[in-house]
């Protein structure tokens, strides 16, 4: 059995029409005036009429096509040194701990 390569007869055929792209699709959709899903999903959610329980399925389901997923970002120090990160919230922390040792 041959692996890879020329194989009589493989392929698309020649003269057959291309595959709609899904921009198409969506534009055919809108423009026979029925609703898109996502469309359809968040008309349910913002329905206050709809059972609570429904609003909530809608919204986890139209969740990743409206919002998008936060990354972790790695962050890399040029000098090879350790990275240090000061804030206001760091200098509060030590003042309560050294509050803390003072107390008997």
């Amino acid at each position: 059995m041959s692996k890879g390569g020329y194989r009589p007869g493989a392929g698309r055929p020649k003269g057959s029409t291309q595959v709609r792209s899904s921009a198409s699709t969506i534009r055919a959709a809108k423009a026979s005036g029925q609703p898109m899903p996502l469309d359809y999903l968040l008309d349910v959610m913002n329905d206050a009429q709809q059972a609570l329980k429904d609003r909530l399925s809608a919204a986890i389901a139209a969740a990743p096509y409206v919002h998008p997923r936060l990354q972790s970002v790695a962050i890399q120090n040029s000098r090879s040194e350790p990275l240090y990160i000061q804030s206001e919230l760091g200098e509060a922390l030590k003042a309560l701990a050294e509050i803390a040792r003072q107390r008997p």
